[in-house]
């Protein structure tokens, strides 16, 4: 009987955590609210994700929980960094195969992200050495990430008969990643990538009907939600947004409208959820003040609500506990802790994250070797 108590106290205290509350995703079961944020982690060589992501991704995953793989191009035209993966041939279907695999043997929910840079690439990239492709022919102006303006060459605008293919591109990967054994897709729409340039009035400079209004920038992403949810279904698929950031030299000059009006129109396709990042977030890596806020967004969308970006255990505890979230993501703090939801629930010391060894292209260091919690670990 003491066993028994001990177990249901404990159940209690976990329970009292909102992070560690289950929550109903669609038509899946989640034991918690703590979601592994898609990462680039730059470490499949030639495009195909590697053996070694067997054991970053099932370090990372609890029974019941929610994993975003990191972005993995749709096509030969998407990928703008070394050693992303990719999910456009078959060989690359197949190497997800057994990382999946992994996933699910620890009972988690696993997602692939879809992705295209756009113009944050360069012609090593591209097929024949071609520009890559973009809402715009404007070059990024600003320092990304270490690289300046000068290593993104002028992208070429996408013609208007040409951009139905690159939606068939996002659906046919959509397709491979469920053949891959995914359990849906995230769709990338933020972080200055391609489909975030077009959302953008400061890069998106089009007279055509993907260009000018609000309606017409968001034109070509809902496009592609709808391809791809008509292909898998809506219930597997969310959208990633990042409306107030200026990642990648793209920026809005209304983000709060840009966000709302997005977070509406995704109504009418009955996507499974909306993933945000937080205004605070306008750079990359660090945060700042802001009033701004999105639970405009987080009331307009039906679906369940995502929310990222400089979050810890305290923010993430009161974001679901005020009902401005459904699940919280995770990303330095989850590549650093792989144990993440059991430090929350003990509140236990967290490693820390070493934002050297994010990009670099070793298959162990800043990848699969960071500590888990020991048994005696105490307390704070």
């Amino acid at each position: 009987m003491a066993e028994e108590e001990e177990s249901k106290k404990g159940e209690m205290e976990k329970r009292a955590i909102p992070l560690l509350t289950p929550h109903r995703l669609g038509n899946f079961n989640l034991s918690h609210r703590i979601v592994l944020a898609p990462l680039t982690r730059m470490r499949s060589y030639n495009f195909v994700a590697q053996s070694h992501a067997v054991l970053f991704y099932s370090q990372r995953t609890t029974k019941g929980g929610f994993l975003i793989g990191e972005a993995s191009g749709i096509s030969d035209t998407a990928q703008g960094y070394p050693n992303t993966p990719g999910i456009w041939t078959r060989e690359q279907v197949a190497a997800w195969k057994p990382i999946v695999n992994a996933v699910h043997e620890k009972g988690g929910i696993f997602f692939c992200q879809l992705w295209h840079a756009g113009r944050v690439s360069d012609y090593s990239y591209q097929p024949d050495g071609q520009p890559p492709i973009s809402s715009t022919d404007k070059p990024l102006t600003a320092e990304i990430n270490g690289s300046s303006a000068a290593d993104y060459p002028p992208p070429r605008r996408l013609n208007t008969h040409e951009i139905s293919q690159v939606v068939n591109d996002f659906r046919i990967a959509a397709k491979n990643a469920m053949e891959a054994g995914f359990d849906g897709v995230e769709i990338h729409g933020a972080n200055g990538y391609l489909l975030d340039q077009f959302l953008k009035d400061q890069v998106n400079d089009r007279t055509d009907e993907y260009g000018g209004s609000l309606e017409n920038r968001c034109r070509f992403p809902l496009e592609v939600v709808k391809a791809v949810a008509d292909e898998i279904g809506a219930d597997r698929v969310g959208l990633r947004l990042s409306p107030f950031a200026d990642y990648n030299d793209c920026g809005d000059s209304n983000p709060e409208a840009l966000g709302l009006h997005m977070a509406e129109s995704l109504n009418k396709y009955g996507i499974l959820y909306c993933h945000m990042i937080e205004p605070r977030m306008i750079t990359q890596f660090e945060k700042s003040e802001t009033k701004l806020s999105l639970l405009p967004m987080r009331k307009a969308f039906k679906g369940s609500f995502i929310v990222a970006g400089g979050y810890n255990r305290d923010g993430g505890n009161e974001a679901i506990a005020s009902g401005s979230a459904d699940l919280v993501a995770f990303g330095r703090l989850f590549l650093a802790n792989p144990d993440l939801p059991r430090r929350f629930e003990i509140n236990a010391e967290l490693n820390k994250y070493d934002r050297s060894t994010f990009y670099t292209f070793d298959p162990v260091v800043g990848y699969t070797d960071y500590p888990f919690l020991k048994l005696d670990t105490k307390t704070n």
